[in-house]
C-alpha cells in the first residue's frame, strides 16, 4: 500500500509538474553538484554521478542543465555538500525520511524541525525511524497499458524484485545496487518513466483514520519538499486515494 501511495502521489503530481519545475531542476542540480565535488566529473567512474543524473534525466531535466550542474560541481566555487537525512514522526505516528543536500548543516537542521513542530509533526533522533524502512531502487513508470502479468514479466526480467501494479501508474522495486542496469532494461523494454531513484520504502503502513488527519499528514511532507535543501521525503500512511484526489486539489 505504500508503494501505491508513492506512485498514486506522483501521478496526481504529474499536471503540475511546470509550476514546480524550476525548484524540481534546482534539487537536480545539486545533486550532481555534489556527487561531482564528492567522485570527480566522469560519471563511468563515479557511480553516485551516474544515479544523479539518471535521476536528474527521468525529471526531464535538459542535458545543458546537467552539464551546468558538473561543470560547477567541478569548479573551486561550488562548496562543499553534505547529504543529512532527518527522521521524525507526522501527525497519526506517520513516519518520515527526509533526505537533504545542504552546504550549510547548522541552516538546514532548525530549518527542518521548525517545520516539524509548526505542522504537529516530532522531528526524532538518528535511528529514530529508520528501521522501518528499507533502501532500495525505485521506479514509478506508466503502465502503457501493460497488464499485471505483462508488466511483471517484463519486470522479472529486468531484475525487479516487487511490484505495485495500477492501470495508469504502477511502482518497480530493485536493489539500491541494481539502480542502472535495471533502468537500462525497463526502458530498453520501453516503459516510461514518472520518477527514478534509489529511495526509503516502508516497510509497513499507518492506516490514516480520518481526512483531517490526512491532512496535516500531507501539510507537513509538502512543507518539508518545498524546502530548498530536501530532495525528497518518504512516509509511510496508507490513506484513501480519493482523499488524496480531494487534498491534492
Amino acid at each position: 500500500m505504500a508503494g501505491h501511495s508513492h506512485s498514486a502521489n506522483i501521478a496526481r503530481r504529474k499536471n503540475a509538474v511546470d509550476a514546480k519545475r524550476a525548484k524540481i531542476f534546482s534539487k537536480c542540480a545539486k545533486a550532481v553538484i555534489s556527487a561531482t565535488r564528492q567522485g570527480g566529473p566522469d560519471p563511468a567512474a563515479n557511480l553516485k554521478l551516474r544515479y544523479a543524473i539518471e535521476k536528474a534525466k527521468a525529471a526531464n531535466m535538459p542535458k545543458d542543465n546537467i552539464e551546468r550542474a558538473i561543470k560547477r560541481g567541478s569548479g573551486e566555487g561550488a562548496g562543499d555538500i553534505e547529504e543529512l537525512v532527518y527522521e521524525g514522526y507526522a501527525p497519526g505516528g506517520v513516519a518520515l525520511m527526509v533526505s537533504c543536500l545542504t552546504d550549510n548543516r547548522n541552516r538546514t537542521a532548525p530549518e527542518i524541525k521548525h517545520i516539524f513542530d509548526k505542522r504537529g509533526g516530532n522531528m526524532g533522533a538518528q535511528g529514530s525511524v529508520a528501521f522501518l524502512f528499507d533502501f532500495r531502487s525505485i521506479f514509478v513508470v506508466e503502465s502503457g497499458g501493460k497488464s499485471e502479468d505483462e508488466l511483471l514479466e517484463l519486470a522479472l526480467e529486468a531484475g525487479v524484485e516487487d511490484l505495485e501494479y495500477g492501470e495508469e501508474v504502477s511502482t518497480l522495486f530493485a536493489p539500491p545496487t541494481d539502480f542502472l542496469p535495471v533502468k537500462e532494461a525497463l526502458e530498453a523494454g520501453g516503459l516510461q518513466f514518472l520518477s527514478a531513484e534509489t529511495g526509503y520504502v516502508p516497510q509497513n503502513s499507518v492506516e490514516v483514520p480520518s481526512k483531517d488527519e490526512a491532512a496535516k499528514i500531507l501539510n507537513l511532507i509538502n512543507a518539508l519538499e518545498d524546502n530548498e535543501d530536501v530532495q525528497s521525503v518518504y512516509a509511510n500512511y496508507d490513506m484513501p486515494d480519493e482523499w488524496l484526489d480531494e487534498l491534492a486539489s
